[in-house]
């Protein structure tokens, strides 16, 4: 049972300070309730039911009209709710008022029970729902809420959402098939996302994968089609990638291609075309490709936008591009501000005219070489995780929301290369809601919901502890180990669903991964150490022998090796995360597109001292103590 916060209050007048406790909130029993629809409610009577029954086994009867006995639990949008019972409505808090927006009341008895889920509009029901399943206690058999849950709330930002690329170089999302889609995207929702980017056939990437369970186009229409189910908006992010749009049948051919993409997609909201990254086009001729481009766009979708990023213009294309903007082009709609932009999100705002919208493209998914690189991050880290790492950076994330998005008031997309970088989108979901939200709070709702109940606060902790394992120097960083035990300590208690859970499965890769690395760091910085201890005894053991034996320090048997366990441990992990969602962190085994697009199982023996160098120079003596022998020279 969770309790409300102790009043205090400060009798001043007595020199005392007075507590008042407000009376423990009462869990209160769900099992029986009716999930009753007051009026269109799209898919959130689905979504709760559904989630309800996978998580506690218990599957809620559904009804079209409340019969005014509890349990229950009645959805709709507040307007609809006001004119079905006119008294639920009353037992309401006051409405935040906002798009998206919704308020959640428990009111009844204990013995009858009813949940008030009242949306500002009919994405705003969707929504309530997804904070009503944050806010239950979930498990076999149990479905409670709180007796005092009251909720009225609406989003900061209008725009929220995430890029999902069906593409070879996420290193997960090539295999997962239309339900896990669907699966994925309704998660995002219930956190409040109400966008999703998606990537067209063609871009910067391998045209086929040996993962894919359908072609890239069938996929996107049917992620289109689930995103378009929730209420959300679709956008495309397309780049331009030809060389030369000055050439007519080089432009004609870019209609086609982009027109069988807006065809074949049941909903486009916008179209984001990036100046760069891929793409390298002067931006008079690429607005002029994009003014032809929107023409073709609203033949299929009349009121999709189109937006433009100046990435990768250098500083005559910037002002030639402010240039162009200044001209006032009717047909766009805004400009997206992302990683490599000349610019920083003032300059933008103050050279771009205000009738343009500014959107946010924040990079959330790289360590290193990123437009938000990991502060400090040890070197054994960038060796072995590389750049696309599962990567939860909670305290970072929160950081840069609070300090960045609000110079882009619209709101965002994040720029994202796969699931590695899952706990930061929920973080940027639900921060974006409401910037002033407690972290820790915003982590216990997604260990609730996605991981379960019984390991809500460990999980909650074991999330920050991996963000502290990358702070500063792994030698000294004794926290990583105990960030291992504390995961330990949650396999021993987990249910085999938990343990089949993939995001449970991926901060267990993240806590064996950083430890054996930290073991092996220490190993390899003291077998070094008595190498070159072995090496200053050369004059007194001899050269020949001294080599032996550094050499035998610098390269132990492969049982001899440190944290065996924990290595043996990464490869289960790898091969659980490969089966449970097509993660692919080995390029041999799983076939990833690369070892720097997060197939770092590869790279889990990296040497991690100066070992390679010297074993190197060791190779070189000996050669010129053979060939010195060759020519008579005897001291060496």
């Amino acid at each position: 049972m969770r309790y409300r916060i102790l009043l205090a209050t400060a009798a001043s007048a007595l020199g005392l300070l007075v507590s008042t406790e407000v009376a423990a909130a009462k869990p209160v029993d769900l099992r029986k309730a009716t999930v009753v629809s007051a009026g269109s409610t799209g898919r959130a009577v689905e979504v709760l039911t559904e989630e309800v029954d996978r998580r506690a086994q218990v599957l809620l009867a559904n009804a079209e009209r409340w019969n005014g006995i509890g349990p229950a639990i009645v959805l709709g949008t507040r307007v609809d709710i006001q004119k079905a019972y006119p008294t639920l409505a009353a037992a309401l808090p006051a409405s935040t008022q906002g798009a998206d927006g919704f308020a959640l009341a428990v009111t009844g008895s204990s013995e009858a029970p009813v949940v008030v889920a009242a949306g500002n509009d009919g994405r705003g029901t969707l929504f309530a729902v997804g904070r009503l399943l944050q806010e239950l206690q979930l498990q076999r058999q149990t479905v409670e809420v709180d007796d005092g849950l009251r909720v009225s709330t609406a989003p900061r930002y209008q725009l929220r959402g995430h890029q999902l690329g069906y593409r070879p170089k996420t290193n997960s999302y090539d295999g997962w098939d239309v339900a896990q889609w669907d699966r994925y995207i309704r998660e995002l929702a219930l956190f409040g996302t109400n966008a999703i980017e998606l990537i067209p056939p063609r871009s910067d990437d391998a045209a086929d994968s040996p993962h894919f369970p359908l072609p890239p186009l069938r996929m996107m229409r049917e992620m289109s089609r689930i995103t378009d189910s929730y209420g959300l908006d679709c956008w495309v992010w397309f780049p331009a990638l030809e060389k030369d749009y000055t050439d007519a049948a080089t432009m004609a051919n870019a209609v086609r291609e982009w027109e069988e993409v807006f065809q074949a997609l049941p909903r486009i909201d916008a179209l984001f075309v990036p100046g760069g990254d891929p793409g390298h086009t002067e931006p008079k001729v690429l607005m002029t490709v994009l003014e032809k481009q929107t023409e073709v766009l609203r033949k299929y979708h009349p009121k999709a936008t189109m937006w433009v990023s100046p990435q990768g213009f250098d500083a005559k294309w910037m002002e030639e591009f402010y240039g162009l903007l200044a001209k006032n082009p009717a047909w766009l709609k805004g400009i997206v501000f992302g990683p490599q932009n000349r610019a920083d999100l003032t300059e933008l705002r103050q050279r771009v005219p205000a009738q343009y919208e500014l959107r946010h493209y924040p990079d959330i998914t790289h360590t290193m070489r990123a437009q938000f690189p990991v502060p400090d991050w040890d070197v054994a880290y960038g060796l072995t995780l590389q750049r696309e790492p599962i990567n939860p950076r909670p305290v970072d994330q929160s950081l840069i929301i609070r300090k960045v998005q609000p110079l882009a008031p619209l709101g965002f997309l994040t720029y994202s290369e796969g699931c590695n970088d899952d706990v930061n989108k929920f973080v940027w979901s639900a921060l974006g809601w409401n910037p002033d939200a407690n972290l820790t709070d915003v982590l216990r709702r997604y260990s609730r919901l996605l991981i379960g109940g019984r390991l809500e606060e460990e999980f909650t902790q074991g999330l920050l502890r991996l963000e502290t394992n990358w702070r500063g120097p792994l030698l000294a960083n004794e926290g990583v180990m105990a960030t291992l035990a504390l995961f330990q300590q949650m396999e021993t208690r987990a249910t085999p669903a938990q343990k089949g859970n993939w995001r449970f499965q991926q901060a267990l890769y993240r806590a064996y991964y950083d430890a054996y690395t930290r073991v092996r760091l220490l190993d390899e910085r003291r077998r070094e150490e008595r190498a070159m201890g072995l090496l200053r005894e050369a004059s007194r053991l001899g050269t020949s022998t001294a080599l032996d034996a550094a050499e035998r320090e610098l390269k132990p048997s492969p049982h001899e090796r440190a944290g065996l366990e924990l290595r043996a441990r990464v490869f289960e992990l790898a091969e659980a995360l490969f089966q449970s969602i097509q993660m692919q962190l080995s390029v041999t085994k799983y076939q990833a597109i690369s070892v720097g697009r997060g197939a770092n199982l590869d790279l889990v023996d990296m040497p991690l001292s100066n070992a390679p160098w010297l074993l190197e120079r060791f190779a070189g003596v000996r050669k010129d103590k053979r060939r010195r022998s060759r020519l008579g020279i005897n001291q060496f």
